[in-house]
């Protein structure tokens, strides 16, 4: 249809169509108006705002039906917003955040609820009453904490409870002592543990490594653990202040001898201050003759005896020269090591019939280190193995300290012509009098560098000499290799002083490390260097290696007697230690 058909006027029938009823006139907005179906009804008018022609929506709001407003003229409403008239008690406050070891507000100290037993049941601890107490300690460490019985507070203190930071201080203190004067990391471990349980502090866990020692208490599941450190920078063998240390220890866990808190640091100050029991003079005689007695155990006579002992005597005053000044330990055992060989390679080079091999190992026993050789091997067989690693990495360094001055005399003295023989001090079978003699003064001078008292030198020197006894049986009337010999004489020391220390209520190692000394393995590192010096690489590394092979027979014999005295003591059910599963791949 086209456009100017649209604009035709239409008939009248057309037209008629549309046009309103009879009587109803519609509004005539102009002379010619078309109408729509969907006009409105005559009389239903809209109301008009603003201006003439409006459009409305079909979701356009009745009129009569009025929607409060609020705020401004236009706003969003949510359908999550609540409906008018409709009153919700406003939200509780959020409580603070709180640590996950805070109680809970049903919890109260003074009532507290009734433990709960674990599905497996809590296995039945028989701890003997009258055993040390490094072995009872020692069993409670071994075991997890939640298996662990009740403590028994024998030191009184307020009611309120014992001071737990003071308490933790005290024990730190005392482990310092112990872990500076040499003591194993697991005994340091149990004595710490001991003054805390004494205290009654049950729920700690001390832990020792080989410069930091901490200890944390928790005083229960529901309660901030309390933690503290301490950290260990000087170690000084002084095994005097290290047995009344053990007393005091002993006196805070005996039922019957109460120490209050104050009264143990006073004990502790004590300890501390106390001066060494020998002089500085004495500790230069007990050098030389250290080095005198190990010079005739490999053959030597008196006059070697004498070199060896002045030898050791000015590596001795050269030793505390350099302390003196600042230098580290490395520096001091080389500028020990260096005026007994140079005294052997003097008289070689003067032609004196004087065996310098002897001379020269005898001033090496006085500076072996078969102290801390002997606690790092027992750390390690014990399971501190961060401890045991930095011990033997510390006697390494001194190993290397003691290479480095021998190592340098002798290198000067091959060049200028110094014919040393290695099998001159081999001869050391025909004299087992002498031999016993000079180990038991070899023990006695020993106990005495190491500060003992005097109450313990005859005891260790006995046991030295029982040492040589096994060793010089073994090795030279049985044939028997020397590693194996000396593993057995140093188990045969490692039983005797666990034996002793337990008589007398002690720490082991004054009646353990002294006696070791006639077993340390002097001859082989001389003749290892000796190879090394005169070129012969091949045999210097089988003599350096037979002395590693013996220094450890030593440490592992000396742990495994201890273990096995351990075995026939009365120390209860409980002293079983769990192995670690680490072989099997689980």
């Amino acid at each position: 249809m086209t456009d100017a058909e649209d604009r035709k006027p239409q008939s009248d029938e057309a037209r008629s169509a549309f046009a309103p009823p009879r009587g109803r006139a519609a509004p005539a907005e102009a002379e010619s108006s078309t109408t729509s179906e969907f006009a409105l009804p005559k009389g239903r008018a809209v109301p008009r705002s603003g201006t003439d022609s409006e459009t409305t929506s079909e979701f356009a709001l009745p009129k009569g039906l009025a929607v409060p407003r609020t705020g401004t003229d236009s706003e969003t409403t949510s359908e999550f917003a609540v409906p008018d008239g409709l009153d919700v008690a406003p939200p509780q406050p959020a409580e603070a955040e709180g640590s996950a070891f805070s109680p809970p507000s049903t919890y109260s100290s003074r009532q507290p609820p009734p433990a709960f037993t674990p599905p497996s049941g809590i296995p039945l601890v028989s701890l003997t009453k009258d055993v040390p107490w490094q072995d009872r300690m020692r069993t409670m460490l071994r075991m997890p904490v939640t298996e662990r019985p009740a403590p028994e507070p024998v030191q009184r203190h307020d009611e309120a409870g014992p001071a737990v930071p003071r308490v933790l201080d005290l024990t730190l203190r005392i482990g310092e002592l112990l872990l500076a004067g040499g003591e194993g990391a697991e005994d340091v471990e149990a004595a710490m543990f001991a003054v805390c349980r004494s205290y009654g502090l049950d729920r700690c866990e001390p832990n020792v490594t080989f410069t930091l020692l901490s200890i944390s208490y928790q005083p229960s599941l529901v309660d901030d653990p309390v933690t503290a450190s301490r950290t260990v920078r000087r170690r000084s063998p002084d095994y005097t202040r290290l047995a009344a240390v053990y007393r005091l220890v002993d006196d805070l866990s005996d039922d019957e001898t109460h120490v209050s808190l104050e009264e143990a640091y006073r004990r502790l100050a004590e300890i501390r201050r106390n001066r060494h029991p020998y002089p500085g003079w004495v500790l230069t005689g007990a050098s030389g003759l250290l080095a005198g007695a190990a010079s005739v155990l490999v053959g030597g006579n008196f006059l070697v005896f004498l070199a060896a002992a002045v030898g050791a005597m000015l590596g001795d005053r050269l030793a505390w020269l350099c302390a003196g000044r600042g230098l580290p330990e490395f520096y001091q055992f080389t500028a020990a090591a260096m005026p007994p060989a140079a005294i052997g390679v003097t008289l070689t080079l003067a032609h004196a019939d004087v065996k310098a091999s002897a001379v020269i190992t005898g001033g090496l026993f006085a500076l072996l280190p078969g102290r801390a050789l002997v606690a790092g091997v027992q750390d390690g067989l014990t399971g501190f193995y961060i401890t045991a690693s930095a011990r033997l990495l510390e006697v390494l360094y001194f190993f290397v300290g003691i290479v480095t001055g021998v190592l340098t005399v002798l290198y000067f003295g091959v060049q200028l012509g110094a014919k040393l023989n290695p099998d001159a001090a081999l001869g050391v079978s025909e004299r087992p009098v002498w031999q016993i003699t000079a180990s038991m003064l070899l023990s006695l001078t020993f106990a005495v560098l190491l500060q003992q008292e005097r109450s313990t030198v005859l005891m260790v020197t006995l046991n030295g000499g029982v040492a040589w006894v096994v060793y010089g049986a073994m090795h030279y009337a049985g044939g028997i290799s020397p590693v194996a010999s000396t593993a057995v004489a140093a188990g045969v020391v490692g039983l005797f002083g666990q034996l002793l220390a337990r008589y007398r209520f002690a720490s082991a190692l004054p009646y353990t490390t002294a006696a070791i000394g006639p077993l340390l393995p002097g001859s082989a590192t001389y003749f290892g260097l000796l190879g090394i010096a005169q070129s012969e690489v091949d045999s210097g590394l089988v003599s350096l290696t037979k002395a590693v092979a013996l220094a450890m027979a030593i440490a592992i014999g000396v742990n495994l007697g201890s273990e096995i005295s351990r075995l026939f003591l009365r120390i209860g059910s409980a002293e079983k230690r769990r192995a670690a599963k680490r072989t099997r791949g689980f």
